[in-house]
């Protein structure tokens, strides 16, 4: 199962986004997840016209990891609508989806010399949906053909590692440098995540 959210990133927070106005009514709704007629979640075709949240490096969340036999990166967008409501309020509304795609590290290419960047089609893709008609937050992961993916179980350790470790509503938003402030300045951050990072709000 693929590592999910999230990793470090190349934006930048600007300092009017953390003290964004608060949010009004008229707030609209993400666009609602599809699923087939079995239930298995669709990939959302248009996620690279998303919202880029961050991008990391072989990251892991386990110390008795091992080196992966090849390096690869994740790439993490939000769907605009998701995003928008997080900026105003901190949280994440009704209907979210954060798609994480995989994709090969690569060192030795054209003109360059040091350092790694992505190649190639994608390996894989998580999701990860608040969809509360179908029992709130879930994972579901895919291949790099894209079929429809089945639920990940709720008894998998992905679930009790984001219930345990997520700065905001289950969601590692402590890895989105253009979010986490803004999670401070709503103070949204789960009393757990506070505790393990001696954040002060």
């Amino acid at each position: 199962m693929l590592r999910f959210l999230f990793a470090t990133s190349m934006l930048a927070l600007s300092s009017s986004a953390a003290t964004a106005a608060p949010a009004s009514d008229t707030t609209a709704a993400p666009q609602a997840p599809s699923y087939t007629g079995d239930g298995r979640l669709q990939l959302p075709a248009d996620y690279r016209q998303w919202v880029f949240l961050t991008s990391g490096l072989d990251m892991s969340y386990r110390e008795d990891g091992g080196a992966p036999d090849h390096s690869m990166f994740d790439n993490v967008f939000v769907d605009p609508e998701a995003y928008r409501t997080f900026v105003q309020t901190g949280h994440w509304p009704d209907r979210t989806a954060l798609v994480m795609e995989v994709r090969g590290a690569q060192t030795k290419g054209s003109i360059n010399r040091r350092g790694s960047f992505q190649s190639g089609a994608p390996m894989g893709y998580e999701v990860h949906v608040r969809d509360d008609a179908h029992g709130g937050w879930a994972f579901y992961s895919f291949n790099g053909d894209r079929a429809p993916a089945q639920k990940i179980p709720t008894d998998r350790a992905c679930y009790t590692c984001h219930q345990a470790h997520g700065a905001v509503d289950t969601t590692f938003v402590q890895f989105y440098p253009t979010l986490l402030p803004i999670a401070e300045a709503r103070k949204t951050l789960s009393p757990a995540f506070r505790a393990e990072s001696g954040a002060a709000h």
